[in-house]
């Protein structure tokens, strides 16, 4: 969801340098140019697209391109569901292998919402559009060209490189990485993963930041309800489940769960107060890194909706129903209130502190529904994040490498789960791309840019620790 990987950013403007109308200076930028021009002409939402298809046409090339039969798999998951897995052999086994991977499922375009077609790669004005040229089908288009060109190249790494192009995120991830990782373990059996949820910052047309999403929140709806017997809307009483749930609404409003900082948050707002425009919003950083329980630090972020969600976890009402008949006094109202969890931070707890803000609203009940997947956050390893921050001094200097905690969700908390370590980076820098909106965009030099790093960046750490 390339939508939550630029949360923390302020003041967001799209880059100067995507003016211009470049065009791809080598043969892996024109190939990642022809890759996203075909995966965007394939519809690929859920109701009428089809993620098989466009994991056929990726394996029609990946074969093309010399991969033989057995390093190459398209898992059919539904009828018009599935995924393509490919895998560049390494010289060597002593270390497993690293996994790129992106989804090539969209959120639904209506063409006519937008005034531009949404299943065709356009561009004008030196910026691609087109339903998925943002979220996700950039970085996949990246990867299965890098890779394309690595095997043309005949380039060897130290370590086996395996590429996931997966459907279902979207809509929960259960055809997609999930299935993989029950019914393909062998594929999946890697060291750590790179994934979406990080990029590039852009503040005020200048580069700032390199983010890379090391941590995530957990997911949970809960329901708050409120019954009563009812009668006849003639005769009031007191006790009406509406204004029950109303009562109970406005206190989970009100409620702020507690400042909780983890290694990722506390390393995002360190290294983000040095680049912050208002020097109140930087000290207040420093401060509550120093210490959580700084409430003049906390009420300095907490005013900006992204910080604020970084910094605890966060609940909201998303959903609300009542009564039966408009003559009838209501037996039942009902609201979805949607919590982001903390990663180290139990469900259970938050039931817990709901139930205790609603506190005596009268025939109210809290209960989970269903339940969260835990997304433990990957440890800040040098031997990822130091090519991270060497490519990205080479290429952008003077610009930090900064890790963050996306406030929604990726595929990467399933691989979480399963103990392998996920690293959100793109080194594509962009502004506000409409992601799941209408006319969804990227600047075309972005693009390319970040296609040179994701190549530099997979080759290095192909080539780290293995003897």
């Amino acid at each position: 969801m390339r939508v939550v990987a630029l949360l923390f950013c302020l003041f967001l403007v799209p880059d100067s340098t995507a003016q211009a109308q470049p065009a791809p200076s080598n043969e892996l930028e024109q190939l990642a140019r022809d890759i996203l021009e075909e995966m965007v002409g394939i519809n690929t939402a859920h109701s009428e697209g089809s993620t098989l298809e466009l994991a056929r046409a990726m394996e029609t090339r990946f074969l093309a391109a010399g991969f033989p039969r057995e390093d190459v798999e398209v898992t059919q998951v539904a009828e018009r569901e599935g995924n393509v897995l490919v895998r560049l052999r390494g010289r060597s086994q002593a270390a497993k292998p690293i996994l790129a991977m992106a989804h090539i499922d969209v959120v639904e375009a209506n063409p006519e919402d937008w005034t531009l077609p949404p299943f065709e790669l356009i561009e004008e004005d030196g910026t691609f559009y087109g339903r998925g040229v943002a979220d996700d089908k950039d970085e996949a288009a990246a990867y299965a060209a890098i890779l394309i060109r690595m095997k043309q190249e005949g380039f060897t790494p130290d370590r086996d490189i395996v590429v996931a192009l997966t459907a279902d995120e979207e809509g929960g991830g259960h055809n997609g990485i999930a299935w993989l990782l029950a019914n393909r373990p062998e594929w999946m059996d890697v060291e750590y993963a790179l994934n979406e949820g990080g990029g590039g910052v852009v503040v005020d047309g200048e580069r700032t930041a390199n983010s890379v999403q090391a941590s995530e929140k957990k997911f949970l709806n809960y329901i708050v309800e409120a019954t009563n017997p009812g009668g006849h809307s003639s005769r009031p009483r007191p006790d009406n489940a509406i204004y029950e749930l109303s009562k109970a609404l406005s206190r989970v409003g009100a409620h702020q769960f507690p400042v909780n900082l983890n290694e990722v948050t506390r390393a995002f707002f360190t290294r983000s107060a040095d680049f912050q425009e208002d020097p109140r919003v930087g000290d207040a950083m420093r401060r509550l890194v120093a210490d959580p329980g700084d409430p003049d630090a906390d009420r300095t972020l907490e005013v900006d909706p992204r910080y604020n969600a970084m910094l605890r976890t966060t609940c909201v009402a998303t959903l609300l129903d009542g009564g039966h008949a408009s003559n009838a006094l209501p037996q039942r109202a009902w609201a979805n209130v949607n919590c982001r969890i903390l990663p180290d931070e139990s469900p259970e707890d938050v039931l817990g502190q709901l139930r205790q803000a609603i506190g005596d609203a009268e025939g109210v009940t809290v209960t989970m529904d269903g339940a969260a997947t835990d997304s433990p956050p990957s440890p800040l390893t040098p031997e990822v994040l130091a090519p991270i921050e060497a490519l990205t001094e080479e290429m952008w200097p003077g610009v930090p490498v900064v890790p963050t905690m996306s406030t929604g969700a990726t595929d990467g908390l399933y691989l979480r789960n399963a103990g392998i370590p996920v690293y959100g980076v793109s080194g594509m820098f962009f502004g506000d791309t409409f992601a799941h909106g209408m006319n969804e965009r990227i600047p075309v030099q972005a693009f390319y840019e970040g296609v040179a790093f994701l190549d530099r960046l997979v080759r290095t750490l192909a080539t780290r620790g293995v003897s």
